[in-house]
């Protein structure tokens, strides 16, 4: 999903959300509530992509309707998403009715991520958050499955080998 999604489904001078593009990026992760047509979770991982301007960081982002697992067994469907801009790591406010995303950001979780693995339908990564700990697994399954759609969860302590 790319960073121009984001930009047209929102109109900047009516959202606080942020629209700076950044150059410069940690691996971090965040997971905000939000409170919009329904209750989810947006987990989002920075990532430096190369773009046709130059090298850039975003946040690939997951939509997640049930609180994500912090115990292992547990697997939560993850809707892939528009990429978002790197400062959207920090935002935390209310989108205004009208606007795409209406409703309340608040930040549930954050910290630094490592990466295991990251391939097209596969990320493993060590998350260093204070809800979310140790080695978590995104996967796409395969099949008929909606294209968007992921499944996430810790992996068990048993299979770390």
């Amino acid at each position: 999903m790319s960073l121009e999604k984001y930009f047209k489904k929102r109109e900047k001078t009516k959202t606080p959300e942020p629209f700076e593009i950044s150059k410069v990026g940690k691996e971090v992760f965040v997971v905000q509530e939000h409170h919009a047509r329904r209750l989810h979770w947006d987990f989002r991982l920075a990532k430096e992509e190369k773009s046709a301007s130059g090298r850039r960081w975003v946040l690939k982002s997951w939509a997640i309707p049930k609180a994500p697992p912090k115990t292992s067994g547990l697997k939560r469907l993850a809707m892939q998403t528009e990429d978002h801009p790197y400062l959207y790591k920090d935002f935390e406010g209310i989108i205004p009715e009208g606007e795409y995303g209406a409703g309340k950001v608040s930040i549930w979780d954050r910290g630094k991520y490592e990466k295991i693995q990251w391939s097209q339908d596969a990320i493993k990564i060590k998350l260093f958050g204070k809800k979310l700990k140790d080695i978590y697994i995104l996967v796409k399954p395969k099949g008929k499955f909606n294209k968007k759609g992921w499944l996430f969860f810790k992996k068990s302590r048993h299979s770390l080998r």
